[in-house]
């Protein structure tokens, strides 16, 4: 879960570092390094915390070079201090490695090595595997890699340089995300396209077993033998502007108000509404097998998992095929019941989220049928699958998910009519009428963002409570679930999201006058029923945050204008109710953050990415 970044060029190579890092800081964030080679020869700069204060110690020491290699880390093995941030060296003080991942083996190896006559000096699994490096290394940096790779064990990528062999980097994929970037007389190597966007699209995917050499002018991708793998660039489509803030505060607020643009991009080109047909040219699921399916199974972590729930509803709905929905970390755990009748769906941001990988692996084992939903093109979840849906929701810089949640709803949507269109269950007329409501979505969601100002009251007066209960119903239910989750993410307020049905089974107990309940009270077939459940609340003293749908005041004789709030939502179909409602409830999370004084876009002990099990 840490970020790596490596250059060869002919540009001031520490900027070059440092606007990489920058790209990829919600990767990491305990503590930060680079190591350049340059007319003073190897130079390495760590520093605590977040990057502003390598930054500072950057333009201090005017450090600059031909090469070099950086890091920002979210940390694993060993304390979040400088002692321990990357590079790390080796004995001679010449090989450096930046690495993310864990080294499963690491005592063992660092036994052997001391006996050896190494010396360590921080607390760190990465430490290993320079001084391994650093064993087997002859003037041959890439030799030298490929050699230690037999000793390593666990999941992990690094890039490393050595001062005896310029110009040359070499990094090495068992696991996590390494890509190349590869632009004019000049390379990159990364743990995300982020890093290298603003100067190339063309990139290589590395697979796991690769190790790439990186020299000026030429890139060579080997495998640990030294054979040649051909890897081929791809053109990534994300504009480089995306991962700039364009005048917004943080990138969360920008990307929750590029929801509509990027729902918009998830349904371009994939539905017709003269004909009624979702066209999914990604999902060539065979028609015998469309046929004789039994089950679905989605595997997925955080808000992804939640999309999922969400993503049950409409399959179950309109194809009438069982769904189970696993946390991704579970799946493999519990033995699951896999066959060749059965498609199992991981849903990836990434495409590199190690526990979701994990469970694809297992169910291609067992024979299963295999798709990711995905929003990075060539990740490791869309070669690992025999199908992928991509999301188009463009790069997400913000940790806590928001727009990737949305595609990811919208792909699984058209995704059960797709099916259900194939098994004959879903009319022409029927169809037509729910992709008509997905066409309105992104015009909905943006009425919903006009909600700013009220959200902003709401949060001025809650700020300070320490709970927080969501309740919803039906496909709301994951959403109450989503806006907890992202309360908890943003403010580190408590928060837990329950089935309104469930209040009286134990949650009920914490209600008091100093409990806000926030309620997904939407006109739906569910209605009367959580508008029951808020008076159970009421009667026991709990504030209540209503979201109802405009128009429709049924509600407002049971709530106390000085001590409740009304959201009023578009009035919208409830078919569309999951990618409307979850918008206020960003714009909650976000604000309520903003006014405790946290970071937003870079919540403690969190990353991105999770790549790591």
């Amino acid at each position: 879960m840490c970020g790596i970044i490596g250059y060869i060029g002919e540009r001031p190579t520490s900027e070059m570092l440092l606007a990489g890092l920058r790209s990829l800081e919600y990767r990491g964030y305990d503590s930060a390094g680079i190591a350049v080679v340059g007319p003073r020869g190897l130079e390495v700069l760590r520093s605590e915390g977040k990057l502003d204060n390598l930054a500072r110690q950057i333009d201090h020491s005017k450090l600059n070079g031909s090469y070099g290699i950086g890091h920002t880390r979210w940390a694993t093995h060993g304390r979040p201090n400088e002692e321990n941030a990357h590079p790390h060296r080796d004995c001679t003080g010449s090989i450096v490695v930046v690495h993310n991942g864990i080294i499963e083996n690491y005592l063992a190896l660092k036994q052997k090595l001391v006996e050896q006559g190494h010396k360590f000096v921080t607390e760190t699994d990465t430490e290993i595997i320079s001084h391994t490096i650093e064993k087997h290394f002859d003037g041959d940096l890439a030799k030298a890699v490929q050699l230690s790779l037999d000793e390593l064990d666990g999941v992990f990528a690094f890039v490393a340089l050595t001062a005896e062999q310029p110009d040359v980097l070499v990094g090495a994929r068992y696991g996590p995300p390494l890509v190349l970037g590869i632009g004019e007389d000049e390379s990159f190597i990364a743990s995300d396209v982020p890093a290298f966007l603003s100067h190339t699209r063309s990139v290589v995917f590395l697979e796991d077993g690769d190790v790439a050499i990186l020299k000026r002018g030429e890139v060579t991708v080997v495998d640990k033998s030294g054979r040649e793998q051909k890897r081929e660039p791809q053109q990534i489509t994300w504009d480089p502007v995306q991962v700039e803030k364009q005048g917004y505060k943080h990138f969360m607020l920008k990307e929750i108000f590029e929801q509509p643009r990027a729902v918009r991009d998830t349904l371009l080109g994939r539905y017709s509404l003269d004909s009624g047909l979702v066209h999914l040219s990604e999902v060539e699921l065979d028609d015998t097998f469309v046929a004789k399916m039994t089950r679905i199974s989605i595997a997925a972590c955080g808000t992804s998992w939640l999309a999922a729930q969400v993503g049950k509803f409409y399959i179950e709905e309109l194809a009438r095929i069982p769904v189970d929905v696993d946390v991704a970390s579970e799946f493999r755990y519990r033995n699951p019941i896999l066959g060749r009748d059965q498609l199992v769906i991981g849903i990836t941001q990434s495409g590199e989220t190690a526990d979701t990988l994990a469970a694809l692996k297992t169910a291609k084992e067992a024979g299963a049928e295999t798709l990711a939903i995905c929003n990075v093109m060539g990740s490791m979840a869309t070669r690992l699958c025999d199908h992928t849906l991509y999301t188009h929701a463009g790069p997400e810089i913000g940790v806590a998910a928001t727009k990737t949640f949305t595609s990811q709803i919208v792909a699984l949507y058209l995704f059960a009519i797709h099916l259900a269109q194939r098994l004959g269950r879903l009319d022409v007329d029927a169809a037509r009428e729910r992709l008509a409501d997905l066409a309105r979505t992104p015009h909905i969601m943006e009425q919903a963002l006009e909600l700013t100002d009220d959200l902003m009251k709401v949060a001025r007066e809650f700020y300070l409570v320490g709970n927080f209960l969501f309740l919803g119903r039906g496909h709301l239910y994951p959403i109450a679930l989503e806006g907890a989750l992202k309360l908890k993410e943003l403010s580190y307020i408590h928060a837990e999201g329950y089935p309104a049905g469930e209040m009286k089974h134990g949650p009920i107990a914490l209600i008091d006058d100093r409990m806000p309940l926030v309620a997904l009270a939407l006109d739906n077939p569910l209605y009367d029923k959580i508008a029951s459940n808020i008076q159970e609340a009421k009667a026991r003293g709990a504030r209540i945050i209503a979201l109802i749908t405009e128009g429709d005041d049924r509600l407002l004789p049971v709530l106390d204008d000085d001590r409740d709030h009304i959201i009023r939502i578009p009035r919208h179909p409830d078919t569309i109710s999951p990618l409307v409602s979850v918008v206020p409830l960003q714009l909650l999370a976000y604000h309520i953050a903003v006014r405790r004084g946290c970071d937003v876009d870079q919540p403690r002990n969190l990353a991105k990415s999770v790549t790591v099990e």
